[in-house]
Order: C-alpha cells, then structure tokens, then sequence
C-alpha cells in the first residue's frame, strides 16, 4: 500500500555537501538530537521508551544478528523492532497488532532469504514484504539492522533531505532512488575522507539527525565560533493520503 505525504518546502543542502567534517560533526550529535525529540514526547514513559528502543535497535539487535551464522531475525525481534519505527516517526498502533499475526517459522524463513539476498537489495525487500505489516520502509529497517554497510533505513526524515524524492512514496521503486542516492553520497563522501567510514546507515542517520536538529533547534547545528549557514527548511507533513504497511 501507498503513502503519499505533500511537502511545502524543499530539501535542505546538507545532502549535497561534501565536507566531510560537517558530516562527522552532524552524526557525532544523533543521540542529542533524539534525546531532544524524546523530551518533546507528551505521553508520560514515550520519551524513555524511545530512547531504550532506539539503543536495542542501533547496538543489540545490529550485533544480534550480526552474530548469527546465517543472519535472519526472530518474530520476537520483528516486534520489537515495529515499536522501535513506530516510536520514532508515526504511530499506528494498527500495524504493532498486524506484524505480531506472523508466524515465527515464516519470519526466520524469510528473513533468512533477504540476507541471503543481498547485496541485491531489490530481492531482499521483495522477500520481506511478503510478511504482514511489513512494507518497503519496514524491511528497510530489518535490512539495515544486519547490514548497515549495504542498507539505508527508508525514514521520512532522511529521504526529505534529498532532493527528487518528495512527495514520498512507501514503494519499492522509491526506496530504490532513495538508496541509489545514499550510495553516491557514500561513494563521494568517502572519496574525501581518508577513513573511509561511510556507510549507507551513517548517512541515513546523519540526515535524520540533520533534519530533526533543523526542525527542533537549529542552533544544534552551529559550529563555535562560527555562523550556521542558512538552509532551506527540510520540509514539514502537510498532507497524508493514504496508510503505510
């Protein structure tokens, strides 16, 4: 199913900068900025929530499956990891109550199947949205929990930094642009850094953070001594069309 958002402002020149240090200072303050969005978080526990959820995701889960002889993830996981999307963008309770319908043969089978896959991303997604509740956005996050070095995470935040990708669509084909332009950021980040660290999740966190320090304190993004460049605004929901799945 389709999701379609309408935003009134274009994307931020972030993504098109190829200063490496600017890039490192932005990721280097991810947990700050989600710190931020946390505090913001009105239902009593959801801030807290979020950023226990975020750490599962981004360290314990990412080494968990890692770890596996052959990478594949639990239905336990895939639970989990709904709550952990759902907690730092949209909330759709609907979707919490659909994924946990999957069996937990199905989901390890599959799973299985995607990270066998890669690197054709293509295949891998299409092997994962045959399960309940899981779309392109979804199984991007399944992806990119076993390989951040292949896979990007198909967050709002992150996509509405690149230009061409507004409106978003929840599609395959729009994950699709979306990751061949996180790969060419790679590729020419990486290019300048002597380190050569880059990786698709780098970038897809790196925007979030960039997008969400805009929207929520831009002077998070101000380096000492120095005035922050003035951007075009990431962009802001206007209008949702249809439901994500």
């Amino acid at each position: 199913m389709i999701i379609l958002y309408l935003y009134k402002t274009m994307p931020s020149s972030f993504f098109e900068s190829n200063d490496v240090d600017e890039w490192s200072r932005v990721l280097g303050i991810y947990k700050q900025v989600l710190q931020l969005k946390a505090s913001q978080i009105k239902k009593p526990g959801a801030g807290k929530t979020l950023i226990e959820l975020d750490y599962w995701y981004q360290e314990e889960l990412s080494g968990e499956i890692q770890s596996r002889k052959d990478k594949y993830l639990t239905h336990a996981e895939l639970s989990k990891l709904m709550k952990w999307k759902l907690a730092r963008g949209k909330f759709r309770p609907r979707l919490t109550e659909l994924v946990q319908t999957n069996s937990p043969e199905l989901v390890e089978t599959t799973s299985t199947k995607a990270f066998k896959n890669l690197p054709n991303i293509k295949a891998a997604i299409k092997d994962l949205v045959v399960l309940k509740a899981v779309g392109p956005a979804t199984a991007s996050a399944i992806l990119t929990a076993g390989a951040p070095d292949q896979v990007a995470f198909m967050a709002d935040e992150s996509m509405l930094s690149i230009a061409g990708l507004t409106p978003l669509e929840y599609t395959a084909k729009h994950f699709d642009k979306y990751m061949k332009s996180i790969e060419e950021c790679v590729s020419r980040l990486n290019k300048k850094d002597p380190e050569k660290k880059w990786t698709p999740h780098k970038i897809e966190i790196a925007l979030w953070t960039h997008h969400m320090a805009n929207k929520l304190d831009p002077s998070m993004l101000e380096v000492k001594g120095k005035k922050r460049k003035s951007t075009k605004s990431d962009g802001e929901d206007l209008k949702k069309k249809s439901k994500d799945s």
